[in-house]
């Protein structure tokens, strides 16, 4: 039987319940407080150009993301660039060169590590090692412990836990080693490092964050009769009879109630559902279950969650400045304000970026507050001096984006909520709720699919 379901949060975990929900053949109403659809993974429009409000890497093992994206029709072959699981700093930088070659899993990381370069053999046997325990145990600790803690157990080199594992903790999770979940940092490494070859894959989008998947699913729910209301802050998800007018004729037959905000519904309104999909940030959502007092404790748990930002630095030179490959490994060194993490040529994934490089400076409390325009002589002096290209120091223009709730701290033990709430039609998509991922596009679309399904 067809519902009215309301789904508050038009990001990811959002934008994927609506739409499985509309396949369903449920009628939808997709709020999102801001202008453009996506979240924490959008476009943005800056004086410049149009940039991303942070600079992505997807794997090949996020099925539902792309299924989810090629069932609102979008080309996955022009959007994403598809490169084998690498990890390749500049040379003479102090890196390392690992790639792993189109061969059938496990050999092609065995190949990969066999031919890296910039690794001691002592380096090279401790990940051996790493990756033989780790799929013998399932890639799962009996309890969980930090990242830190593993390399530890695990005795990993100090070069080896500095040019592999740091990064890809730090790109993943968005969490330093020392508070990052080990078993959370395990799955995503099951999935890499010791999936099938493809994947391990590593998928960049060549299109900008909203038209990879928030905008085209916006057109094919339009196209089924979804209604989209952009700049709608919702600030009510109530029990219909809760503070209703006793002569309002909507208020019987559907139990629950939105009351939103905003030019996109015409000031102030007020309609009414079956069901709600509460797929805003862990903030939205805690203050709109903390009207409820059977959610209190869910809402309290969500607000206990700790934040970690995510920086990207782009950085505008010449035309003619481009890197040899899309992207770049990092070595970091705070102390020594080298911040940036991976560098990205733009123009290798959109030839109308010719000449733009963008830095990701993952889990940046610390380089934010060096001050942006300090922040960018840093990064562009370090990318001047790892590549030996004096020239990188002086960028033309520069654009700093913080997104400073980014994601949950990943922590050891964190307790995540489930998708149901303890009010019945009431529940959650977000990349905060229960799930093996950390706090990524494939976590978010994963939930969305789960609140869906408990809906239908």
């Amino acid at each position: 039987m067809a519902k009215q379901i309301a789904v508050v949060g038009g990001g990811w975990a959002g934008c994927t319940a609506a739409v499985e929900l509309t396949q369903a053949g449920h009628h939808v109403t997709l709020f999102e407080a801001a202008r453009t659809l996506g979240g924490r993974a959008r476009r943005i429009s800056t004086d410049r150009c149009d940039l991303d409000n942070g600079q992505h890497i997807m794997l090949g093992a996020y099925s539902e993301s792309l299924r989810l994206m090629r069932q609102v029709g979008v080309d996955l072959r022009a959007a994403l660039l598809t490169l084998p699981l690498q990890m390749r700093y500049p040379a003479g930088s102090g890196g390392m060169d690992f790639v792993a070659p189109r061969l059938p899993a496990p050999l092609h990381v065995a190949i990969a590590l066999l031919r890296s370069t910039g690794l001691s053999r002592e380096d090279k046997l401790s990940l051996a090692r790493f990756s033989t325990t780790a799929r013998w145990m399932g890639w799962k600790l009996a309890a969980d412990c930090s990242v830190a803690e593993l390399m530890e157990r695990f005795d990993q080199t100090t070069r080896l836990i500095q040019l592999m594992w740091r990064p890809l903790c730090l790109a993943a999770l968005n969490t330093p080693l020392e508070r990052a979940s080990a078993n959370v940092f395990l799955a995503v490494l099951r999935d890499s490092l010791g999936a099938r070859r493809s994947a391990s894959d590593m998928l960049i989008p060549r299109a900008d964050l909203s038209a990879l998947f928030p905008d085209a699913a916006a057109k094919w729910l339009t196209a089924r009769g979804a209604s989209i209301r952009l700049g709608a802050k919702v600030s009510g998800v109530l029990r219909a009879g809760v503070g209703a007018s006793p002569d309002d004729p909507n208020a019987a037959g559907q139990p629950w109630r939105i009351e939103a905000s905003g030019s996109a519904v015409g000031g102030n309104w007020t309609s009414y559902y079956d069901a709600v999909v509460l797929a805003g940030s862990t903030v939205a959502t805690s203050a709109l279950l903390q009207q409820h007092p059977e959610t209190a404790a869910l809402a309290s748990q969500l607000s206990a969650f700790e934040h970690e930002p995510i920086t990207t630095c782009y950085l505008q030179y010449g035309p003619g400045i481009h890197l040899d490959l899309p992207f770049y490994a990092l070595i970091d060194d705070p102390e020594n304000q080298r911040w940036g993490q991976f560098v990205f040529d733009r123009a290798q994934l959109d030839a109308s970026q010719k000449g733009l490089l963008a830095v990701v400076v993952s889990a940046s409390t610390a380089a934010v507050a060096q001050g942006q325009e300090a922040l960018v002589a840093a990064v562009a002096a370090q990318l001047a001096e790892v590549f030996h290209r004096p020239e990188l120091k002086v960028p033309g223009w520069s654009k700093v984006i913080t997104e400073k709730r980014a994601t949950y701290a990943c922590t050891p033990g964190l307790a995540r909520p489930a998708t149901e709430t303890p009010l019945p039609g009431l529940v959650l998509a977000g990349d905060y709720t229960e799930g093996e991922y950390p706090a990524t596009i494939e976590m978010a679309v994963r939930s969305g699919v789960a609140a869906a399904k408990a809906l239908k």
